[in-house]
This record gives structure tokens, sequence and C-alpha cells, in this order.
């Protein structure tokens, strides 16, 4: 599917137009320029905080050549021994980064392999270790400031982007007319952060402001992009460095124009190319000026586009997503206004599908509600979130008390700053930053990495099925018999990355691992068969180590015991219905305590 907005592109400038040829002469008849996008995968799962892929923006450029200069002569290609050798890294890192690599890239790399375990193109690695000095945008403030800071309690990596105020200042605020403040101090605070949290995208960057920045950084830094790239030839000036049609199209990490059209379709100096001889490689400054206008024309539209938003009627909703496309194509129900998503909105891309801000309630997203390969799941409070469809991409990010069913991610799944979430994911990656008191149930083929500030993190394995769970895993390449679920791969506290991810100053420690699940404590997740009630797949694909399997035995042997206790008492039928109102009972009990009850009700009107 598409990848380009649904709002119609920019019209470039005049002086776009007359350099790459795109437009009509005629102003009746000009058509609109193609317009340039970052790709996000790379910004959002293709950074490490790996100090020594790092350089100091002041000599990025020079370090980089420095080490395509070494690299060169050893053939156009880098594996991770000669990688980890260059940069003086050990050799998982290098590996680490292959295997990164080869995840955001556009499409496969056979040779380097879907795990990065073979060699990459040294093109794309140079343009992956440039943007590892990619600062991610500073969360916007909220129009009152003031206020915000009077609700919101930390000063923890977690809540880095808010308020310093503790809860012993937050609370005297809210609680005037408590008359016991002792009993009431808990649940105002949890009550607050909840509130918070299931508001909190007016703290975060919108996905366009996140665009925009990633454009901006492409603009400031495409010369020194290009020079990297540039094959030297005989020639003064501008034209002793060029760039042949096969390393424009590396530029297609970065840049894109929609998804599967090639950036050399939408250059006049490439376009028309005969596809049985090699086009003549171009002076790197005309690429240079192509790239420049478009993203200056681009960004243009894009601040005319939100200026236009800011002033509309719908200011006071949020500018990237409306309520009345909210549950367009999405299975939602709840009892409150706060459980939205929205696939359809003009002010999101077609690659990307979006749950947010969901509240005490339930969601079933299957393939075909699916808008294109991607997932974001945003700000949701208690709730269970099933997203049972082949995908590329999965972020979860400042979820709470939720669970979420992520059924067959291809390429990576991103956890951030979340608290109490469970997370039951097949995939081929899995990086997890910044959260707190979560569980993960995993079916990865690679290490789960582990990043920023965490505490008190459980991993078990991967615990529950769907009737297409094995033909979803087939489509997306996650191969059932690997599972690295209990080996996880640990980085620093510190990302530099982020500017808010720790205070100034303070020196990287490693971040803190995640323990395995008591076996004691494991148990299976079932999903309503109800969802897709066909299909091949009728138990979990991957396989559970011994130690489970036996916690699972000891499980089911002592419910058949009590079951066989029940059917052998000698008791009257009266007795009989009496023991079976009073089972019935106290499993309704159950459901009503564990917030259970509000999930049946939620996904019975499916």
């Amino acid at each position: 599917m598409a990848d380009e907005p649904l709002d119609a592109s920019p019209s470039a400038p005049s002086a776009a137009a007359a350099a790459d040829g795109v437009f009509s002469s005629s102003p009746s008849s000009a058509a609109p320029a193609p317009a340039l996008r970052p790709r996000r995968e790379a910004f959002e799962h293709g950074l490490l905080p790996i100090p020594k892929l790092i350089f100091p923006e002041g000599t990025l450029a020079q370090t980089l050549a420095q080490l395509k200069e070494r690299l060169a002569p050893g053939g156009p290609r880098v594996g991770a021994a000669v990688l980890a050798e260059a940069l003086q890294i050990p050799a998982e890192q290098a590996a680490l980064a292959l295997g990164t690599l080869a995840a955001v890239l556009p499409a496969e790399d056979p040779a380097l392999g879907e795990d990065g375990a073979g060699e990459a193109d040294l093109r794309d690695l140079l343009l992956f270790l440039y943007i590892q000095s990619y600062k991610r945008l500073v969360p916007r403030g909220h129009k009152d400031s003031p206020a915000v800071a009077d609700v919101w309690p930390s000063t923890s990596a977690f809540d880095g982007c808010l308020s310093a105020l503790s809860p012993i200042q937050l609370i005297p605020n809210v609680a005037v007319a408590v008359a016991d403040w002792n009993a009431a101090y808990s649940k105002c605070v949890r009550s607050l952060i909840a509130f918070i949290r299931c508001n909190s995208r007016r703290f975060m960057p919108s996905q366009a402001d996140e665009e925009a920045h990633q454009l901006s950084y492409l603009q400031k830094h495409m010369a020194n992009i290009l020079t990297l790239l540039a094959d030297s030839v005989d020639g003064e000036g501008d034209d002793s460095m060029v760039l042949t049609m096969e390393t424009f199209e590396h530029l297609g990490f970065l840049l894109q124009l929609s998804e599967g059209t090639y950036l050399s379709q939408g250059a006049s100096f490439f376009a028309n190319s005969d596809p049985d001889m090699p086009a003549a490689p171009v002076p790197a400054s005309l690429v240079h000026d192509w790239i420049l206008q478009h993203i200056a024309s681009t960004l243009e539209f894009m601040a005319e586009k939100s200026s236009a938003k800011e002033n509309s009627q719908q200011n006071a909703s949020d500018p990237d997503v409306t309520m009345s496309d909210a549950v367009t194509n999405t299975r939602i129900h709840s009892s409150s206004p706060t459980g939205t998503s929205a696939p359809n909105n003009p002010g999101y891309y077609r690659n990307t599908t979006f749950v947010e801000g969901l509240s005490k309630t339930s969601v079933v997203k299957q393939a075909s509600d699916m808008k294109g390969h991607s997932i974001k799941v945003f700000n949701c409070h208690d709730s269970v979130i099933y997203i049972l469809a082949p995908l590329k991409y999965a972020t979860v990010y400042g979820c709470s008390d939720t669970t979420i069913v992520l059924g067959a991610i291809g390429k990576v799944v991103k956890v951030e700053h979340c608290e109490r979430v469970q997370i039951i994911a097949a995939s081929k990656r899995i990086c997890i930053a910044n959260c707190r008191e979560c569980t993960f149930y995993l079916g990865v083929n690679n290490q789960p990495l582990i990043v920023g500030d965490n505490h008190k993190l459980q991993v078990a394995p991967f615990n529950t099925y769907y009737p297409q769970l094995g033909e979803h895993l087939a489509q997306v390449g996650v191969d059932p018999n690997v599972n690295k679920w209990d080996k996880p791969f640990v980085l620093g506290v510190v990302d530099p990355h982020d500017s808010f991810s720790h205070p100034a100053g303070v020196s990287d420690v490693q971040a803190e691992s995640a323990t395995c699940l008591d076996p004691d404590l494991f148990m299976n997740f079932l999903i309503p068969s109800w969802f897709e009630p066909q299909g091949p797949t009728k138990y979990n694909p991957f396989t559970l180590p011994e130690v489970y399997w036996a916690s699972q035995r000891k499980k089911h042997a002592s419910l058949e015991d009590i079951q066989k206790n029940i059917r052998e008492l000698e008791i009257d039928d009266n007795r009989k219905k009496e023991l079976a109102c009073a089972l019935h009972a106290q499993f309704k009990d159950w459901l009503y305590a564990s917030g259970n009850i509000r999930q049946l009700y939620c996904l019975q009107g499916e």
C-alpha cells in the first residue's frame, strides 16, 4: 500500500520545477511535485545507544570519511568482524548494529540477510552510522505550562519531559477538600497519573512535527551525506563528485517518495534512463539541489498545513486525530469517549495504523483492519488490545495497566515508557526502553534489546495462539523454532539520541536487565476463538521450555484432581446445585475483581 499522505502533495517552487523538469511550463497543466518524506523506520527503529557509533557533530563527516577510506579497500561490503575492528567495539555490538540495519532497510538485502548475519553494503552502513547523530525532537510544551507544572509529579527518565514536582508537592493542590488526606493520597496520585497518561499526547511531538524535524535534519546534513556517497572523478569544482543511479537509490534508506517508488523515478536526471543501459553518473551538486528544493517545498507545505489547523475550529482536538475519524475500520467498544484510533485520518500516512488513548476498554484489530505495515499503540490505560495481523513494525508507547497482544511482527517491536503492561509478542526483534514493572511474553528470533531506565522487568516464553498465527508468522518471516526470549542484550541507561533520557553530566551505566518469570506464575493467555474462527493453528507454535511445561502439567493435574473430587462427591442433587452456584458465584466475583468482566462485555459486542 502506498506510503504517501492522504492529503495533496505540495507544489514545488518554480526553481525546483526548472531544475528537474517535473512541471509543465503551462500553469494550467502543472502537476504536483513529488513530495520527499523521511523514512520514519530508520529514525524510529534504527538508532542504537552505543557511544562508539555516535560521533560528535563537528567531526561527524570527517570521521565517517576516514572510516570509508579504511573499509573501502576490503570491498563494497562490510561484515560484523570488520566493523568491530574498525570501530573498536565488541563483536556482539557490531552484530547488533548490522542486525538493526537489516531490520530498517527499505528492502531486504540478500547479502546482509534478514538478521544481519551477512555483510552490509558500505553505502547503507555509512548512512546508518551517520544518522546515529540524530537527536529526537524535544517534546512540545503545553500551552498552559504553569498549569501543567502543578499537576505532573516526576523527574525520572520515564517522565523526564514533564514537571519536577514530587507527589508530596502535588497532592495538597488537589486534596484541599479531602477530609482524610492520608487515605486519599494514593488514590489521588494514581488517578492523576492515569488522567495525564490518557491525555498526554499534547506533551509529545505530533507525527507531523517529528517528520518535519527529521526532514530538517536531513536538509542540514545532506551535503555531507552526498559527499560520503559520491565517487571522485576527474574534473574541477562541482563536477569532481558524482553519484550513480545505484548510489542515488541508496538514499531511499532515508528519503522516500512513496512506498515501492524508487527515488530515481522522481528525478529527471535519472527518470528516463534506459533500463538496459546504465545511466550516466550525475554531479553530486545537482542531486543536492534537487533534494533540498523538494525538502524545502515539503517543509513549507507542512508548515502551512499546521498553521491552518491551528487556526481552524478543530483546534480544540488533537490536530492529527479527529474523533469523527477515530473509529473508522476499527473495532472499539467503550463506555467512555477516550477510546480512539485513527487509521484513516488525513493527518496520518497510509502505512501506519494508530490505536491511541484507550481507557478501560478492549480492542481487536485483524489483518483486514490494518492500514499498511505498521501499528502504533499510544497512551492506553487499563485496557486489553489484540493486534492479530502480520506486520513489519510495532510501537507501544506510554501505556499502563494494559495487556497488548502483537500477533506477528516481521521486523521490530519497540516498547517505551510503559508501566505495568503485559506484552505478548511474536517478532523478529524487540527493543524495551524506560519501562517499569512490565512482563513480556516473547517469541523472538533475536535477543531482546533492553536500554534506558528500566525497573522490575520480567520476561517469559510466548503464551498464546490464534487460528491464523502460524500463517502470519510464515508471512512475515518469524521462525517459531527459534526463541531467544531469555537472552536479553542489555545496553546503557543513557540514550544519546534523547535529551530527556538522563540528567546531563551523569555517566552511563548498564541498564537494569529483566528476570525470568517464575514458572509457577506462568499462565497461557486465551484469545477468544470468535475473533478468528477459521485457521490451522491449534496450539502455541513456540515450544515451551521444560521447566514451564512441568509447571503447566502440574496445574493441569491439580485441576483434574479438583474436577474428579467434585464429580465423586456423594451428595444429593440439592447440595450439588448449591455447590455449582457457589462455584459460579466465586468465578463471577473473580471476573469483577480482576476487571475481566469488562473485557467480556466489550468483546461480546463483536
